[in-house]
């Protein structure tokens, strides 16, 4: 980019005196520019043609000129990430944002929240942190299972305001009377985002290539086989019945990329750039549900803004801004919500504790105000009353004159909350006389914890989706931490008691069934909620469309922005 390299130039100029006038030789100037004194003069030339400075060169050796600065190199910064974001230069931008790491944040504010570039209505987010690549199947990441639900599709999916899986892919399904068969009627005008057309073989492979990851694998642990039927059908024969088969087909784990390109969908949106510091998506022409109206969405990956109120996915990730600088006092929540998900301890079986030593342990969290002490900003959590909502916890009688070992080993992964949890817990059990050792896992799952099977109680994140009572299924059916957790004929005896419940076709009884389950996990004093978040997404006047879903995000096929001559 040549207009960079000469900004470049003109920033060293310009640095010495602030933007001063200057006399000074060319050997001088060409010294600041790192250049020799025959290109220093072209570069003066060229910078005089362009009206940011004059230069008046004062004849013989060794003399000195006069350097007088016309423009700001951040005013010509600003005008320069303009035109390049008008013409749709989306790397261009991110140079020229890069040049100046001290000053990104002014940088970037007139071009954060929405707006019409080139007449494309584009939303722009700042970000707190890279984005992991989209993969198949599971994902720690919030902000990535969100994004894998825009760029993707499944043969079902979930929609706002509803826990029961709709058509998406597939047009609609039918079951056998003996709940063995499953038949998925694939649309015939479904387009990857590459522009071919979407075979029924390729989603086929896809699902197939799926049940060979392990935590899939438990997922769908009773389809037998995925047959092809014929051209725009799926055919799912199970071992057992599993009236949970679409809600886990509408999951964001089993959203389906192209078999040969794992970035490659079909969803209302494609990825156009998935870089460090830039994420953008653009809608997809041929979509095959409701077009969104918003052409692209940016996640603007820049760290350097997280440390003022700029937005508030800056200060935490689940209260999430858009808008710029001058626009903060506008800025109104436009939706919020307590988070379905919540951080949980657990306590291993068979273990250092016994039942009632782990059933003192949670009253000891539960009844000393251990969350509510928490030293974490009072807008963002909330104790937990209840698993799910109806799900409430037991009110176990007080135990007393209950010791606790002398020694306990605590290891928790993110967010980062838990740490001040861990910190307070040590201090109750050190007041009873109980050592607390403290692990943490740096990462949001349990994925590659080489220390999980030394853990006495453990403490984590459970994200909860758009169907909450099948999402506590899946977890327990997937997740690494119940045979971890559990002793062998504890958990046999678990997968045994889903294997149950997930035979009746009656929605309202696999609900109960499963409540019944996690009841019984709660009142045994293996697993308890401890804090739910408190969503929020603030927003400037004109970003309209936006409600929080389960993810703590916003559909982005819902989200618009007026013309400019209506805004």
């Amino acid at each position: 980019m040549r207009l960079l390299n000469r900004l470049n130039q003109y920033q060293r100029l310009w640095q010495p005196t602030a933007g001063e006038p200057v006399q000074a030789t060319v050997a001088e100037l060409a010294g600041r520019c790192f250049c020799s004194e025959r290109h220093v003069r072209t570069l003066l030339n060229q910078l005089e043609a362009a009206g940011w400075l004059t230069w008046r060169a004062r004849s013989g050796r060794g003399k000195r000129g006069e350097l007088t600065f016309l423009v700001t190199p951040e005013s010509l910064r600003s005008s320069m990430m303009e035109e390049v974001l008008h013409k749709g230069q989306h790397q261009n931008a991110l140079d020229l944002a890069q040049i100046a790491p001290e000053q990104l944040r002014h940088l970037l504010q007139p071009f954060l929240g929405g707006q019409w570039q080139n007449d494309t209505p584009t939303l722009r987010i700042p970000y707190y942190r890279p984005l992991e690549p989209l993969q198949p199947g599971f994902m720690p990441g919030r902000a990535e299972q969100h994004l894998a639900g825009q760029v993707f599709s499944g043969l079902t999916r979930f929609v706002t305001h509803s826990t029961l899986p709709q058509p998406d892919l597939a047009h609609h399904w039918q079951v056998s009377d003996d709940g063995l068969s499953w038949h998925f009627f694939i649309r015939s005008t479904l387009h990857w985002h590459s522009g071919e057309a979407v075979e029924t073989s390729q989603l086929q492979q896809r699902l197939l290539m799926l049940l060979t990851l392990p935590a899939m694998r438990r997922l769908f642990i009773s389809v037998k086989t995925i047959e092809q039927p014929h051209a725009q059908c799926l055919q799912f024969v199970l071992h057992r019945p599993d009236y949970w088969l679409p809600w886990r087909l509408a999951s964001y784990c089993s959203r389906l990329s192209h078999p040969d390109d794992a970035q490659l969908g079909c969803g209302a949106f494609r990825i156009a750039s998935f870089q460090e510091s830039l994420v953008r998506i653009e809608s997809h022409e041929s979509y095959h549900l409701s077009h969104p109206l918003l052409k692209a969405i940016e996640y603007w990956i820049t760290p350097a803004l997280f440390d003022t109120a700029l937005g508030t996915s800056c200060r935490h990730p689940v209260q999430i801004a858009i808008g710029q600088q001058d626009d903060l006092v506008h800025l109104r929540p436009v939706s919020n919500s307590i988070s379905l998900g919540f951080c949980y301890l657990a306590i291993k079986q068979n273990g250092s504790l016994t039942p009632q030593q782990a059933r003192m342990l949670m009253q000891i969290v539960r009844k000393h105000e251990v969350i509510a002490t928490l030293p974490v900003e009072e807008s963002l959590i909330t104790p937990s009353t209840e698993m799910i909502p109806g799900w409430t916890i037991p009110d176990w009688q007080t135990l007393e004159n209950v010791a606790l070992p002398p020694k306990l080993t605590l290891i928790y992964h993110l967010p980062v909350e838990l740490h001040a949890m861990a910190r307070q817990l040590k201090q109750h059990l050190a007041a009873l006389g109980c050592e607390l050792t403290l692990i943490f896992h740096d990462a949001k799952n349990w994925a590659d914890c080489a220390a999980l099977d030394d853990a006495d109680i453990l403490m984590g994140d459970r994200l909860i989706g758009e169907a909450p009572e099948y999402t506590l299924e899946q977890w327990l059916r997937s997740d690494i931490l119940w045979p971890r957790l559990l002793s062998g004929a504890q958990y046999a005896r678990l997968q045994a008691t889903l294997d149950s419940v997930q035979i009746h076709p009656d929605n309202a009884t696999r609900y109960a069934g499963l409540k019944d389950v996690f009841s019984s996990l709660m009142k045994e004093a293996i697993v308890t909620p401890l804090f739910n978040y408190r969503y929020q997404i603030s927003a400037p006047p004109g970003v309209n469309g936006i409600e929080l879903n389960a993810w703590g995000w916003f559909d982005f096929t819902q989200a618009w922005l007026p013309p400019p001559s209506m805004s």
